[in-house]
């Protein structure tokens, strides 16, 4: 019965971590854009870049 006056202060202080650093990520922008990066590898480029040559003929 002792270890509950141990582990509810524990557990109190353990939810208080988790809380202040989920709210630190959410001001930080951790969740701004979620869906960006995984559309951005599907979308091809609609022009892409040619190499150009220059006088001497190499590429």
């Amino acid at each position: 019965m002792e270890i509950i006056y141990l582990l509810i202060p524990l557990s109190l202080l353990l939810v208080g971590l988790i809380v202040w650093i989920f709210i630190w990520a959410i001001r930080s922008g951790q969740f701004d854009d979620m869906e960006g990066p995984a559309h951005r590898i599907l979308m091809d480029d609609d022009n892409p870049v040619e190499k150009k040559e220059d006088d001497s003929g190499n590429a």
